[in-house]
């Protein structure tokens, strides 16, 4: 099928969490066949800091923030047989999704895929005016990265004919286990950008934890951290493009998994780095959220920890022999049972099975 799929950004993981997620479910995708263009607009610096080219398995067409460019974008939904908008593109998204919805032609197959539920449902909760309901009522399916049951079921309760959580996963031919890296070395490392739903539980799970082991090294990558007062056993290292995420990883002896609040609070809602992390063979310690245990067994496979006494009491324990072996059955379990490849035959199935009902009606 030919997809059009309008998204934040496949290029770069700059202010781009869901680029990791992109990348391997759409590469996945092209594998079944499918003929992919992705849009993405030119926001936010992100083409200034791209770490992937554009690859042989999606063509990637990059607009200007501009409603001329952005229109333009969108009237080439109608040559697709399935078209995909997703939330956070970063510009004009509510008139985007209503745009992209007209364009398309009447028998494509027509998917929100969110990213980002909990803040996508309390928008739609606040308020009865917003665009998102009438859109809801116009497409075949929600599919979201988190949430679980009680996503779908939320989404349901807001018209959505269908809502299926499509989490995310491994893509083994980008994140491996790689020989350590000196430049990320430390004791603990966390990845992640500087968010307000996020800080204060940086602040609980790392900050503090770093304060009270002033002798282990605590590692810092992700943006917008320069201007905030941190421990001196604190290293920051500002962004760090996919690419250098595997040695990340494994190096330190072990790195931090920290849910935003909304997404902790949900449950459901792994996000990318525990697959990047259990996929490089890493020792991962994750904040404790509902649903874990769905896609790595804790004590074994990763260590939870409730509040950062527990960071600090996990990290008195663990020795490089013990963090090692956390690691290797992380990853053996996730390229069982947790990888794009099996993410997208879920998606291939849902997408011919909506094409094919849609063929049904027209000729009945």
């Amino acid at each position: 099928m030919k997809i059009a799929f309008y998204g934040s950004s496949i290029l770069s993981s700059y202010w781009n969490g869901a680029a990791t997620y992109y990348r391997g479910l759409l590469r996945a995708l092209a594998a079944h066949g499918h003929d992919i263009t992705f849009y993405e607009p030119d926001a936010y610096g992100r083409q200034e800091n791209r770490d992937i080219d554009p690859p042989d398995w999606c063509r990637v067409v990059v607009y200007a923030a501009t409603p001329q460019a952005a229109g333009a974008a969108v009237a080439e939904a109608a040559d697709a047989d399935v078209v995909v908008k997703a939330s956070g593109v970063g510009y004009a998204d509510d008139w985007l999704l209503g745009a992209v919805l007209d364009a398309a032609q009447p028998q494509a197959v027509k998917i929100f895929w969110d990213v980002d539920a909990p803040a996508t449902l309390a928008e739609l909760h606040a308020d009865p005016g917003h665009p998102g309901h009438a859109a809801l009522l116009r497409l075949d399916a929600v599919l979201t990265y988190g949430g679980g049951d009680p996503v779908a079921e939320a989404y349901r309760r807001l018209g959505a004919a269908e809502c299926v959580p499509i989490y995310n996963a491994l893509d083994p031919s980008t994140h491996h286990p790689v020989a350590a890296d000196q430049r990320f070395a430390a004791a603990l490392g966390f990845l992640g950008n500087r968010l307000p739903d996020r800080e204060a539980r940086v602040e609980q799970f790392f900050l503090e934890p770093a304060a009270r082991l002033p002798d282990a090294t605590f590692l810092l990558g992700g943006s917008g951290w320069g201007d905030r007062p941190l421990p001196e056993n604190v290293r920051h290292i500002g962004h760090v493009g996919t690419r250098d995420h595997n040695a990340f990883n494994v190096t330190p002896k072990a790195v931090l998994n920290i849910n935003r609040a909304s997404m902790a609070e949900t449950g459901f809602s792994p996000p990318t780095r525990v697959f990047e992390a259990a996929g490089a063979g890493a020792c991962l310690i994750t904040d404790e959220w509902p649903g874990i245990d769905l896609f790595l067994k804790p004590g074994e496979e990763v260590l939870v920890a409730r509040d950062g006494r527990d960071v600090v009491d996990l990290m008195a324990g663990l020795d490089d022999e013990r963090a090692a072996r956390i690691g290797r059955a992380a990853l053996a379990h996730v390229l069982k049972d947790h990888t794009y490849e099996q993410r997208a035959v879920l998606v291939d199935a849902l997408l011919h099975r909506h094409a094919g009902a849609k063929r049904e009606r027209a000729s009945a």
